[in-house]
């Protein structure tokens, strides 16, 4: 580099930005065929017939074009009577917008609802991107450790947090990584919160239709009063297996929407109309799928449970999504250690619960949306690293 290269080349806000805690970790795995990943937060099944047969339909008959920025009108269509489910009621016209993934939605409403000095609270552990799309936003961040509760937020750990400055609060239920529900009761308490200090609350609520047993989903938007407060974030990835389609949406208040809606114009234009197709036709015809898919990550998550419980890690069970997140301070390991160890004594990844910030430490984060094979040697191999430094 020329000694005359302006220092300033790059953005100050993007250096300080560390890169994904996840992607880090993963980085090591390329080319590395010989491990078992319970790392990497994606189903391992295709994407439902019905979905790529209309996929396949509209590439067939050349639809290929941009659609409306908003996304295409069927689609919103078909979201808003499927949010009536969880009692949303959202206008597909002026109140729903699809995405590219809820990671665009998640940027793009930061963005449009946060000023440099704004304070946010930030339900940790959580998903990897909350944080440093928050930062780049000029944004205190309100680190809320919910490990002390079990891994859920409390309306009273909220309420000893909230200051003038707080504009929002951000919540996933079911939880990436630990799998948690918030309960209804706790939910209704935050709500009351939320709407007492008039902040915004963003619902990340793309693992709704993936929860067990006797559980229901229930999203904050639902309770009365919540509207004009909740920012509903939403997608296919996970429940439809349609990772890579990059497919999600936001729905909130119109005069919000409107802000959101011109960002969404000037970085993103619109999602891919093939994906937007495939998702209306998900929501038409593609629940008996999710379904199954649900029933088999049940059945891996209750196998996952039982043998950490039985190599004397303590984990909550999961209510929800395909995430268990065992504690493995009795191993005397920080959680980089014994990521780093297990997959090089053993071959096996998962992630450190270090990456997903305050109260991850001393944990791990295992996906169990992986070939139940794989996951049952996976799981002797962890119990074995486990059982040496028991010695």
């Amino acid at each position: 580099m020329s000694e005359n290269t302006r220092k300033d080349r790059f953005s100050e806000k993007m250096l300080a930005t560390p890169p994904s805690g996840i992607r880090k970790f993963f980085d090591l795995l390329i080319g590395r065929d010989d491990i078992i990943s319970l790392g990497v937060g994606e189903p391992d099944f295709t994407t439902p017939w019905v979905i790529r047969e209309e996929a396949y339909y509209h590439l067939e008959q050349g639809h290929t074009s941009y659609t409306s920025n908003w996304g295409l009108q069927e689609l919103r269509e078909e979201i808003a009577k499927y949010l009536t489910k969880f009692n949303l009621d959202y206008n597909p016209k002026k109140e729903i917008l699809v995405t590219i993934g809820v990671s665009e939605a998640i940027d793009a409403v930061l963005r449009a609802i946060l000023n440099p000095g704004d304070e946010i609270i930030v339900c940790e552990p959580c998903y990897v991107s909350y944080q440093p799309l928050a930062s780049l936003c000029d944004t205190k961040l309100i680190h809320l450790d919910t490990s002390v509760n079990g891994f859920y937020p409390t309306a009273e750990q909220i309420e000893k947090v909230v200051t003038p400055k707080t504009k929002a609060i951000m919540i996933c239920s079911p939880s990436n990584p630990t799998g948690r529900m918030i309960p209804k009761e706790e939910l209704e308490k935050i709500a009351e919160v939320v709407k007492k200090h008039q902040l915004w609350v963003l619902s990340d609520e793309v693992y709704c239709e993936l929860v067990y047993d006797d559980h229901k989903h229930c999203s904050i938007g639902s309770f009365p009063g919540m509207k004009p407060y909740t920012i509903v974030l939403n997608g296919f990835s996970k429940a439809f297996a349609m990772t890579g389609w990059r497919i999600g949406y936001v729905c909130c208040p119109e005069d919000l929407m409107k802000q959101v809606h011109k960002l969404h114009q000037y970085s993103t234009i619109c999602a891919p109309i093939m994906s937007q197709y495939g998702a209306a036709e998900g929501l038409r015809k593609g629940f008996e799928e999710v379904e199954k898919m649900r029933i088999s990550y049940q059945q891996r998550r209750n196998l996952m449970y039982k043998a950490f419980i039985e190599m004397g890690l303590p984990c909550t069970e999961p209510e929800g999504a395909f995430y268990i997140f065992p504690d493995i301070r009795p191993t005397g390991l920080s959680s980089e250690e014994f990521f780093t160890r297990l997959l090089n004594e053993y071959q096996v990844a998962v992630v450190p619960g270090s990456v997903f910030g305050e109260g991850g430490e001393g944990f791990i984060r295992c996906c169990y949306a992986t070939d139940i094979s794989k996951i049952k040697i996976a799981l002797e191999k962890i119990g074995k690293l486990v059982a040496s430094c028991k010695k």
